[in-house]
């Protein structure tokens, strides 16, 4: 079912003409909505205080503190959606793959995935394994009302090169290597990753999130050719496997300029867009029946309020065109950003913007 109809024989939930999903939907709305990835989180003095000594990965499986974690920034920055705190590695580790996530680093495997012997560990997902995801998600649509609930996923090309390099990497040697050397097991590895992910995804949905975000975050590290060839089939495969639920889907990846048309082609309803490239640019390398979310400068946040609205409003004037736009960063919020930066930024918009 696509995204711009209402689920079929069923009432309108308590999100459905929010701002937010009226944006992704392309339709008119009463003000650009705004959210902003890693918006709950290491930005927020309130976040710092309740992690106090609790690892990332336990704190995900904390329905209670997931659920105070993803309402932060609503309560503060009155953004138009939340998004669910988790980590995109928690479907894997909810499988029994020997991660962790160690600070400074990021997920660190113990057992790199590189033969086909290795494919045997990545089993499928139920919703038992991520019985907490469910748990905090009733939890948040309780306390959200008609603010939408984000739910997320790693996309399976990002997934696999954490999996394959055994953590963060810059160059992917391995993760190439293994995509150009044995072209079958890199197929049959994301077809895998694929399936956990929409596994995940579903499980979300299902529980009451209103929307759902792929992050693809390396993806950029590759040609167009190779990610048709490659990437494109398995991110396919999750956007069809929750098409039938009706939510929006969003595709975001970092240094995509080059990917963009493809990302949207993968099958998303909204293609998010990093700051590198223009909103209208974006546009027009997406092809219609998309909408856009972006791209302000992450790091324009340490700058003067004004110099904020200098670029906000560039990217709104880029936007204008657009037939859907949900305002956003073109990355994360970084750790050390004033949390009052992305509250007046959240107000300018709003204003700016009203019908």
């Amino acid at each position: 079912m696509s995204a711009n109809l209402r689920p079929t024989g069923q009432q309108p939930t308590a999100t459905y003409e929010s701002a937010f999903l009226k944006a992704c939907r392309r339709e008119p709305v009463p003000h650009t909505p705004v959210w902003f990835m890693r918006q709950a989180g290491r930005s927020l003095p309130e976040y710092l205080k309740v992690r106090e000594g609790i690892p990332m990965l336990d704190s995900c499986m904390m329905p209670e503190l997931v659920a105070e974690i993803t309402m932060q920034p609503v309560r503060r920055h009155h953004v138009d959606a939340a998004i669910y705190f988790s980590d995109i590695v928690v479907p894997l580790k909810a499988i029994g793959i020997d991660l962790d996530i160690k600070p400074g680093v990021g997920p660190v495997v113990e057992q790199p995935i590189r033969t086909r012997a290795d494919l045997a560990r990545l089993r499928d997902l139920t919703p038992e394994d991520v019985w907490y995801v469910t748990e905090a998600i009733g939890l948040l649509t309780a306390e959200l009302g008609s603010t939408p609930l984000i739910g997320f996923a790693g996309a399976p090309f990002t997934l696999a090169s954490y999996l394959v390099e055994g953590g963060p990497s810059k160059n992917h040697e391995h993760t190439k290597a293994l995509m150009y050397g044995d072209p079958q097991l890199w197929a049959d590895l994301l077809d895998r990753l694929a399936e956990i992910t929409s596994a995940f995804l579903k499980v979300q949905i299902e529980a009451g999130a209103s929307a759902v975000q792929l992050f693809d975050s390396w993806v950029g590290a590759l040609a167009p050719a190779d990610y048709r060839r490659s990437v494109m089939p398995a991110s396919s495969k999750v956007f069809k496997a929750v098409e039938e639920y009706g939510v929006p889907r969003i595709h975001f990846g970092v240094g995509t300029g080059e990917l963009l048309g493809l990302m949207g082609e993968a099958g998303a309803d909204v293609v998010g867009v990093d700051w590198r490239v223009p909103l209208d640019e974006a546009a027009r390398r997406v092809g219609p029946g998309k909408a856009l979310q972006g791209n302000l400068d992450p790091a324009v946040l340490f700058s003067t309020p004004e110099a904020v609205e200098i670029k906000a409003r560039e990217v709104l004037d880029a936007a204008a065109g657009l037939e859907g736009h949900v305002f956003n960063l073109g990355h994360g919020v970084p750790p050390t950003t004033d949390p009052d930066s992305l509250t007046r930024l959240v107000e300018y918009v709003h204003t700016q913007t009203a019908r």
